[in-house]
């Protein structure tokens, strides 16, 4: 057998897609309602057409926009961005009120931001590449004791 040239990709130690909470899709089902209410007394086809549409564009969307948190051997990707894993430092979980904090008051403004409003816990990821002016990373993850411990395994 021969080699192949491409190296595979390391496998995960940690993989989470931070999809919606039940209820945005509920809230995509009453957009669509509501497509449907515009346009039904005009025609009923017309509505029925519209909503579906609205739907299946609104899921669309949502599933593209969706973003992952992976952590391998190599590096950590937190939705767009991606780092090697020798330019993480000090990891910490938040959960409750000290999660809010870290999303407001506690901010750092330069700080790289991957959120979604419908998960609660954080974990936040130090940066130490001298080259980042970011000094840190705040991500939404359900599973933050996982990824803690996920990108703490390597260092160790």
């Amino acid at each position: 057998m021969s080699e192949s040239s491409s190296s595979p990709s390391p496998a995960p130690l940690f993989h989470e897609k931070l999809w919606p909470a039940w209820w945005i899709w509920l809230l995509v089902l009453g957009t669509g309602a509501a497509g449907f209410v515009a346009l039904a007394p005009v025609s009923i086809t017309a509505g029925i057409v519209a909503g579906i549409a609205v739907v299946l564009l609104l899921i669309v969307l949502l599933t593209v926009s969706t973003p992952a948190v992976t952590v391998t051997a190599d590096s950590l990707r937190v939705g767009r961005a991606t780092i090697e894993r020798e330019f993480v430092g000090e990891v910490s979980g938040h959960r409750g009120d000290d999660a809010t904090f870290q999303r407001g008051r506690g901010l750092n403004a330069t700080a790289f931001l991957c959120l979604r409003g419908w998960i609660d816990p954080v974990v936040r990821i130090e940066i130490t590449d001298p080259q980042d002016t970011t000094p840190y990373w705040l991500a939404s993850t359900r599973r933050p004791e996982e990824l803690v411990a996920a990108l703490d395994s390597v260092r160790a």
